[in-house]
């Protein structure tokens, strides 16, 4: 199949999804398939198309702080590309993923959408994730001048397509995983010499209001144990000095630091403790690249984020922003080893079906479903 791919923000690896579809990206042309991409990202690579960012004038330095720069359309590429393609998958719902739905459906091309950004997460910018009329806006707004242009939207989660379809979304949803890259497997490694006498923790994700890094901080400073926890936080974002000074309130200040594939796979076998603490989220592949090490997780059973769903038993799940049950159940887990060692097995096995063969298997299918205009589901031939 010929696809062109339509990515609004696609630059740095710094947030999930950019990581999630440069990984589509590449195991779909791996397998043969010519893809063309439409993003800002730099056209260094064959089929890559850049566009411009848009100009927010006084506002660039907040969002390029952001890592989140959005394209600008441009109509005449778009068209050249589009019309060239099977099949036209859009990200996101901005200006260049509006522009390129339009012109697919005026060419009669068929269309997929994804639902990688959940309204929090643009809300939070403004501090306004708790908002539900505005949250419930955003959902209208990504409907009706997007998601209502395609046929097919790819959920990461069982947890967004429902959500969807609470707000109103009529589509043929397809729930298929963002995939775990190969390299993420559970191999137990030694921890380094100055880490050694401690309990280390890991949580990853972007630094920003949404993942609530600061509630592990806070929580870690009332655990029984906090002059033996060693906290790591992998990621980078804009909140990254604000957690630094946080951090410093313990006798162990956090590590926060930008890790590499290879790197983060070796901090994910030497930690002894997964913490996901998001308000919003709608895969979390982070979280699911930790279980697949085997990284038993505490996650926040948050109402906005589908990670709760991964939790195997209640041990692993504690109250969303309640710092005072974080604390008790990262106790719990420190004093509690072998309930870590029998969970460790139990998720090995549980995240076999996240591995990115089985889920490209599915994208792969969604698209052919799309030329053919097929939906099995409902019995459309």
């Amino acid at each position: 199949m010929k696809i062109a791919i339509i990515a609004d923000v696609l630059g740095q690896e710094n947030n999930g999804t950019t990581i999630t579809v440069k990984r589509l990206i590449n195991n779909l042309k791996a397998r043969g398939h010519d893809v063309q991409v439409v993003s800002p990202s730099p056209a260094e690579e064959e089929g890559y198309h850049q566009v411009r960012t848009i100009d927010f004038k006084i506002f660039n330095k907040y969002v390029k702080k952001n890592g989140v720069e959005l394209a600008k359309p441009d109509t005449d590429l778009l068209e050249k590309v589009i019309s060239s393609c099977d099949v036209v998958h859009v990200l996101m719902p901005f200006a260049l993923g509006r522009a390129a739905v339009r012109i697919a459906n005026q060419l009669h091309k068929p269309v997929t959408t994804a639902f990688h950004v959940q309204p929090e997460n643009v809300t939070s910018h403004f501090g306004l994730q708790k908002s539900k009329r505005i949250n419930k806006y955003l959902y209208k707004n990504f409907y009706k001048n997007f998601y209502s242009r395609s046929e097919y939207i790819h959920c990461p989660t069982q947890f967004i397509a429902d959500m969807l379809k609470a707000h109103g979304y009529r589509s043929d949803f397809r729930v298929i995983s963002n995939g775990v890259d190969p390299v993420y497997v559970p191999a137990r490694a030694a921890k380094p010499q100055a880490y050694a006498d401690k309990f280390c923790i890991l949580s990853t994700g972007r630094l920003s209001k949404e993942k609530c890094q600061k509630d592990l901080i806070n929580g870690v400073a009332k655990s029984k144990y906090k002059d033996k926890i060693q906290i790591f936080i992998a990621g980078d974002g804009p909140l990254k000095k604000k957690l630094q000074r946080l951090g410093k309130k313990l006798k162990n200040p956090p590590v926060i630091s930008f890790f590499t594939k290879e790197e983060l796979v070796n901090v994910i076998n030497f930690c002894d403790l997964y913490v996901h603490p998001s308000y919003a989220e709608i895969e979390s592949i982070a979280c699911v690249e930790a279980i697949t090490c085997g990284l038993v997780p505490l996650i926040a059973d948050s109402k906005m984020s589908a990670a709760k769903h991964f939790a195997l038993t209640q041990d692993d799940l504690y109250t969303s922003g309640d710092i005072d049950a974080l604390a008790a159940k990262i106790d719990h887990m420190i004093e509690h080893p072998e309930l870590r060692d029998a969970l460790r097995e139990r998720y090995i096995e549980y995240a076999e079906r996240f591995r990115i063969e089985k889920c490209i298997d599915k994208m792969e299918e969604m698209f052919e479903d799309a030329i053919a205009h097929r939906h099995p589901g409902s019995g459309t031939a």
